[in-house]
């Protein structure tokens, strides 16, 4: 308890001296139709809380009193009080803890995990306010168009039900936050139900005996079961999903919350969601997190060390995360749990703000540190040695959800294998300006083919001889080395024909396998096809944008969209999908046209589409209606 609850302990003791008065209750309402406002509400929960624990104060001060002129006490018949029952002695150098009941007590019987919340809550040293804002702003003054961006951005499902698996953003700038948690929540809501004692179970995704309702080609307006969550599904993935960050920053031992110096949040959770937020939003009008004066007297935190506990208190707090603070409140968490050293540490060029100049973006580093508990810049596997001392930090470990960007595309950067290949098929994709979400239902999509290792296994061997520095050629004698290793047995014909020069081309090795049977090596089979592989994946873009809906109303939501992807095999030459693409019908003449043959839809693109081919290499997309947005 603080001074304020010694305060009211004494006026309570000074009050048991006099004779009781009637507590005090909240004052009726005039018009008892008439809707209780927020405002209102807490006020009143407030003053019964403290009548009510004022008559407790008093009522454990006179049990004292009587006790002290009792020669015994029956437990058995005191049960109906507690505080008669175990009377416990008030003095000096007493733990405050042990004293009678005190308003968070009363406050606790509404409130169930309060306590836990506001008795570790702590306030940042002035210091490491300071330091955490100038590490997320930079030194220089902020702009008020980046503060209002990351200070209007809390984690608010979308109430579409179409989009209502995914996090809406409203703000330019924090999705750097919001999709590696957004893709958390994917991985919770789809694939894995974790309780507290490390359990897992299949996730709705892994069950495929659900229906579903998506046709070929469909767009977000026609709903998949599989896609479709309550609100109760929501919260626990989102939960889940804030505290998996919070705990793999903090080195799977512990984690920091940051939370808001607003006790209305945490006072009657009873009230409705909506009325809780309206009003932690009026508590935070006008507040503008312009220094780190104002966050330190903002922010409070408290330190967990268990993963149960973790959960408990994300659970209590989740209205400042709903709030227009909330992603600031993640951001800070993630920064705090980590450890601002470390952070530092983790860092290429820790000069630099996390939120970059002069647009607000969240920096890479921040998505990596939520990503994989690093704060570290790059997205290659490990660490380059730059030589001189300098050395690059990169992704240090396998992750649960990847990461692919259009940058790669680009030839601007190279995402190692840990990003590309998570855990589990959700991937943030990141453009040059934001950072949405790509997501399969089934872990399979990353698995590759009995052809395609067999191809890649060949195609190793191949690399391994080829002295061109990648110029696709080797020659004859080193063909005639690596066969006997990869148990290909061509007939003499076709060696001749392969070492007719002095150098052999992958593109007519290829070849010449692909008209070799199986058994002997090669990599035909009885259907002497491609063997492309055909999947589904979902792409979800979080940022609200205006959408007509019936009636000519209009309203704002995020977008989400199923794609149709077509992958040949890796090492399949182009001219060789140049000649199936004739043989499919792709250049059909209009008599052949008319005549009503079939034609395969054209493959579409999109800045998408590159980011996919840098995971799948020269995969084929379709989809319906608008192309998928990735800004």
């Amino acid at each position: 308890m603080g001074e304020h609850d010694d305060e009211e302990l004494q006026r309570a003791f000074r009050m048991s001296l006099q004779s009781a008065p009637d507590a005090k209750r909240s004052k009726p309402r005039d018009n008892p139709g008439t809707a209780e406002s927020p405002e209102a509400s807490v006020r009143r929960i407030q003053r019964e809380l403290r009548a009510a624990a004022a008559e407790q104060r008093r009522g454990a001060l006179l049990g004292l009193t009587n006790l002290s002129s009792s020669q015994s006490v029956d437990t058995k018949g005191a049960s109906t009080s507690s505080l008669a029952s175990e009377p416990r002695t008030i003095c000096k150098g007493t733990n405050r803890s042990e004293g009678p009941v005190s308003l968070r007590d009363a406050a606790e019987k509404m409130n169930p995990g309060k306590r836990r919340v506001e008795g570790n809550r702590q306030q940042l040293p002035i210091t490491v306010a300071e330091r955490l804002h100038t590490m997320v702003f930079g030194v220089q003054q902020v702009s008020r168009e980046v503060l209002a961006q990351w200070c209007h951005q809390g984690f608010r499902f979308s109430p579409d039900q179409d989009t209502s698996l995914g996090l809406v953003q409203r703000e330019g700038g924090p999705c750097g936050v919001l999709a590696p948690i957004q893709a958390l929540v994917l991985k919770y809501l789809l694939f894995v139900f974790e309780d507290d004692t490390g359990s897992d179970q299949k996730g709705k995704a892994a069950d495929a005996s659900l229906p579903t309702k998506v046709g070929k080609g469909v767009h977000s307006e026609v709903l998949d079961s599989k896609l479709v969550f309550s609100h109760a599904q929501r919260t626990r993935a989102l939960v889940y999903a804030i505290g998996e960050t919070l705990w793999r920053a903090g080195g799977s031992k512990k984690a920091t919350v940051a939370m808001l110096n607003i006790p209305a949040i945490y006072i009657d959770r009873n009230l409705k969601e909506e009325d809780q937020d309206e009003a932690v939003a009026k508590a935070l009008e006008g507040v503008c997190l312009d220094s780190g004066k104002e966050l330190h007297g903002l922010v409070r935190f408290c330190d967990v060390t268990s993963i149960s506990s973790l959960h408990q208190q994300l659970q209590n707090l989740l209205p400042g995360f709903r709030s227009p603070m909330g992603a600031l409140l993640l951001l800070f968490s993630a920064l705090l749990s980590r450890g601002l050293d470390a952070v530092q540490a983790d860092r290429d060029d820790p000069d630099q703000p996390l939120v970059t100049p002069p647009f607000g973006h969240a920096s890479q580093e921040i998505v990596n540190l939520l990503l994989c508990g690093h704060a570290v810049p790059n997205v290659f596997d490990g660490n380059m040695d730059m030589g001189g001392g300098m050395c690059l930090k990169g992704i240090p470990t396998s992750v649960e959800v990847g990461f692919l960007t259009l940058l790669e595309s680009l030839n601007l950067c190279k995402v190692g294998q840990h990003l590309k290949c998570p855990k589990w098929p959700i991937w943030v994709i990141g453009s040059e300006s934001h950072y949405s979400i790509l997501f399969a239902f089934t872990p399979t999509v990353q698995e590759e083919s009995e052809f395609d290792n067999r191809e890649m296994l060949v195609r190793q061997a191949f690399d391994a001889q080829d002295q061109s520095g990648g110029g696709g050629f080797i020659t004859a004698e080193a063909l005639q080395q690596i066969l006997p290793d990869l148990n290909i047995e061509f007939s003499q014909d076709v060696l001749n024909t392969l070492c007719s020069s002095d150098i052999v081309v992958w593109n007519d090795l290829w070849q010449a396998l692909l008209q070799l049977d199986k058994r002997k090596g090669g990599l035909k089979d009885s259907c002497n096809t491609l063997r492309r592989r055909q999947f589904d994946v979902y792409h979800f873009n979080g940022i609200a944008k205006t959408v007509p809906t019936i009636g000519n109303v209009s309203h704002q939501r995020p977008s989400l969209t199923k794609i149709e992807v077509s992958v040949p095999p890796k090492w399949t030459p182009d001219v060789v999908l140049a000649e199936e693409f004739k043989a499919s019908g792709g250049d059909m003449s209009q008599e052949a046209s008319d005549s009503g043959a079939s034609r395969p839809e054209p493959a579409q693109h999109a800045p998408l589409v590159d980011c996919i081919r840098t995971r799948w290499q020269r995969a084929t997309c379709h989809w319906a209606g608008d192309a998928p947005s990735i800004v």
